[in-house]
């Protein structure tokens, strides 16, 4: 019964998070502004301990969410077989650009005298 409470407030404040999203037409998607909200709510007991126990139930059972994905990979083998080399590719490239993008981003705010150590 607890595991429910926990999703209640998950679907609760996601909702949330959406309708004040569309409402102030905000930049934020409504999921994302859905935790923001969330976040301060934790600090109750009551919220806490409930949302904690959705979180173990869908922690404990995580591989299922990988099974559409897994059948959708399934029906779709001659497409990765005649593409899988490019978008490996581009997802090699593409992680090795945003490493190199995050990386610059944290080492060009430092002064240069800390650069030089």
């Amino acid at each position: 019964m607890q595991g429910l409470r926990g999703l209640a407030w998950l679907l609760a404040f996601q909702s949330l998070g959406e309708l004040l999203s569309r409402a102030f037409s905000l930049p934020l998607p409504g999921p994302v502004l859905g935790l923001v909200l969330l976040l301060p709510a934790l600090r109750h007991p009551r919220v806490r301990e409930s949302v904690a126990a959705c979180a173990d139930f869908l922690l404990a059972h995580l591989s299922l969410l990988f099974i559409p994905v897994g059948v959708g990979v399934m029906t779709h083998l001659t497409l990765l077989a005649q593409y899988g080399g490019r978008m490996l590719l581009v997802i090699v490239l593409s992680t090795w650009i945003g490493l190199a993008v995050t990386a610059a981003v944290l080492w060009w705010p430092r002064p240069k005298r800390d650069r030089e150590h």
